[in-house]
C-alpha cells in the first residue's frame, strides 16, 4: 500500500467486533481410590472446568473460563493468561480449536470467540478458587456439562468439539501423557485411553504399544540410574512394569 492509499484509507468505514474473547474447555482427569481388599486400578473420570457466572449476561449460569484479548497480546496469549489465573499453571497442554462466530450468540454486542482446550493434571486443580468475576468454579462430568446443565452463551457446542476433538487426538497422539504420572503402567495408560475413548477396545494392547516395530518407540521401559527395571504394585497384586513416554512424535496417516 503506496502513500496515496494509507492517506485514503478509512477504517471507520467497516464495522469491527465488539469483542475477541478466548473461551478455554480445561478437561482434568480425577481419579479415587476404590475401598477394596484387593488391590486395583482408581476409578477414573474425564472432567471439565467451569465457572458459575456472576454478572449479565447469563448471571447463575455455568460457562466456561475465559477473557476477552487485549490489543498488547495474541489471543494465545490471552487463553495462557486465562488459564493461569484459573489454574495457577502455563505451561501445560493448551491447543486452538475453533472460531465461534454465529450471529447472536452473546447479547452484548458482536463478538467472535477464539476457543482453545487445555489438558491439565488434577493436581493442579486442587486448589482453584473463583475470579472476581464468577462466583463458583466446580469440575463436571463431561456428560453434566453437555447434557444436564444450563449453559451460557454456546458453551455447550464448544465443549461438545472440544470432547470429540480430544478423543480423536487420544487415538493419534500421546496426549495421555497429560493425565499420567512420568512413570506408569500399561494398566493405568489402558484405563486413561478408555476414559477418554469409553470404547476404545484392543485386546491385543499391551503388546502392541511395546512394539517398537509398529509404535516406533512412542514408550520406553522405565529405569534406575544403575539401569535396574522399574516396578510398581500399587494398584496389582504383583509388581508391574514402569513406562515413561519418549520424546517422539508419532506421525499418523490414514493410508498407512
Amino acid at each position: 500500500m503506496d502513500s496515496t492509499e494509507n492517506q485514503a484509507y478509512n477504517v471507520g468505514k467497516y464495522r469491527t467486533p465488539d469483542g475477541a474473547p478466548a473461551d478455554i474447555v480445561i478437561f482434568t482427569i480425577t481419579q479415587t481410590e476404590k475401598q477394596t481388599a484387593k488391590k486395583s486400578l482408581p476409578y477414573r473420570e474425564l472432567m471439565v472446568l467451569l465457572i458459575r457466572r456472576k454478572r449479565w449476561p447469563f448471571a447463575g449460569s455455568w460457562a466456561l473460563p475465559g477473557g476477552f484479548g487485549k490489543e498488547s497480546e495474541t489471543l494465545f496469549d490471552t487463553a495462557r493468561r486465562e488459564l493461569m489465573e484459573e489454574t495457577g499453571v502455563a505451561d501445560v497442554h493448551l491447543d486452538y480449536l475453533n472460531v465461534y462466530s454465529k450471529p447472536g450468540r452473546d447479547p452484548r454486542g458482536w463478538m467472535i470467540s477464539h476457543a482453545f482446550f487445555a489438558l491439565v493434571n488434577e493436581k493442579w486443580l486442587e486448589k482453584r478458587k473463583a475470579q472476581d468475576d464468577a462466583e463458583d468454579v466446580k469440575l463436571f462430568t463431561v456428560t453434566e456439562a453437555l447434557h444436564e446443565l444450563e449453559l451460557a452463551f454456546d458453551h455447550r457446542e464448544i465443549i461438545a468439539d472440544a470432547y470429540r476433538n480430544i478423543q480423536q487426538q487420544m487415538l493419534v497422539t500421546t496426549i495421555a501423557k497429560e493425565f499420567l504420572p512420568e512413570l506408569f503402567t500399561l494398566s493405568e495408560l489402558y484405563q486413561v485411553i478408555q476414559t477418554v475413548v469409553p470404547e476404545f477396545k484392543e485386546t491385543n494392547f499391551i503388546r502392541k504399544i511395546t512394539s517398537t516395530q509398529s509404535r516406533k518407540g512412542i514408550i520406553q521401559v522405565a529405569c534406575d540410574e544403575s539401569g535396574e527395571k522399574l516396578y510398581s504394585n500399587q494398584y496389582s497384586q504383583r509388581p508391574a512394569q514402569l513406562y515413561r513416554f519418549t520424546d517422539y512424535v508419532p506421525e499418523v496417516s490414514i493410508y498407512t
